[in-house]
């Protein structure tokens, strides 16, 4: 029973990650999400990094199933 829990909490967990990755990484492609000191230009890169390394993630996962 207890290891049952546990993969449902893992499964949990990552779609938490999910979708917080998905959130912060569309904040700093809209550049709502800012770090100062760093250019405008890399944070958006860095927020479509963000944001497909989430939907690679998702896919890999699908497909792993």
């Amino acid at each position: 029973m207890a290891k049952g829990n546990a993969g449902l909490m893992g499964v949990v967990t990552w779609i938490v990650g999910i979708l917080v990755s998905l959130a912060v990484g569309s904040g700093m492609i809209n550049q709502v999400l800012t770090i100062p000191g760093i250019p405008t230009i890399i944070t958006v890169i860095a927020g479509w990094i963000v944001v497909i390394g989430a939907i690679i993630s998702l896919i890999m996962a699908i497909l792993n199933r």
